[in-house]
């Protein structure tokens, strides 16, 4: 989980590179780390600290798609993730998922209730019926991942898990600090504790890239 003393340090060294940013990606950068800020505060409450973190990774992903309502939301954080991978020469993102968290990231790949199909089947959604035969096949690809160290195919895995626990917390679909599936709210938790710290500051060490305006810029 991030502390407000990482959280500190990436908001000092945004002030000391912010008049090198372009608006778009001071901005994003401003809002991410704020609510980072927010996300320390909650060290004993994982599914807090969870909404409060993927506001913050939303903040730096999040931008104006204009017309383009087919890219998905999920398609707006792949690239995005695809973006940071290709900045991360000191191999950052890397460590984290092959040292830091290998066994967490394990949990949650093979995990059916974070597993989209899963719910579709339970919802009674035309199709799912072959949810497990899907879970599997995930998880196979996943296992091949893992296997050869594919950062970014591991990283899009992963984040679609995150998605569905995403979209189960904020739709009000767990109870908050529920004795029930909560391993993968802690992992997520702390999972995305760790990332989205060093996501901003790849970010903060790119200000060339042509980041594109947040969906919803400051209006006066």
């Amino acid at each position: 989980m991030i502390t407000e003393s990482e959280a500190n340090t990436l908001k000092e060294k945004q002030r000391s590179l912010r008049e090198g940013f372009g608006d778009s990606l001071g901005l994003r950068v401003h809002r991410s780390i704020s609510w980072l800020h927010r996300a320390a505060k909650e060290q004993d409450d994982p599914d807090a600290a969870f909404v409060f973190l993927w506001i913050a990774f939303n903040s730096a992903y999040s931008q104006d798609i204009g017309i383009a309502y087919h890219v998905s939301e999920k398609g707006r954080f792949k690239s995005f993730l695809s973006t940071l991978l290709s900045f991360d020469q000191d191999d950052r993102i890397y460590h984290l998922v092959w040292t830091r968290f290998p066994h967490e990231i394990r949990l949650i790949l093979e995990n059916q209730y974070v597993f989209g199909a899963f719910w579709n089947h339970q919802n009674g959604l035309e199709g799912y019926d072959d949810w497990s035969d899907k879970l599997d096949a995930s998880v196979k690809k996943a296992k091949v991942a893992l296997s050869e160290k594919d950062t970014e195919r591991v990283l899009n895995e992963l984040f679609d898990r995150l998605y569905v626990l995403r979209n189960q917390i904020i739709h009000g679909g767990s109870t908050w600090s529920g004795a029930v599936n909560r391993a993968q709210v802690r992992d997520g938790s702390e999972i995305l504790g760790s990332l989205i710290p060093v996501f901003v500051d790849l970010m903060m060490e790119n200000p060339q890239h042509p980041w594109k305006d947040p969906i919803y810029p400051v209006i006066n």
